[in-house]
């Protein structure tokens, strides 16, 4: 199974990257979209 990881991380690496950039804008924007109405 570690073997079976490896391989993904290996053949997919752009997408893994792409990916964690995607959920940490999203988190980005959750986060300011609950500050931003306590705020005003």
């Amino acid at each position: 199974m570690h073997q079976q990881i490896k391989t993904v991380i290996t053949r997919n690496s752009d997408t893994i990257l792409s990916d964690a950039l995607g959920v940490v804008a999203l988190t980005v924007m959750l986060c300011v979209g609950l500050i931003l109405p306590g705020s005003v």
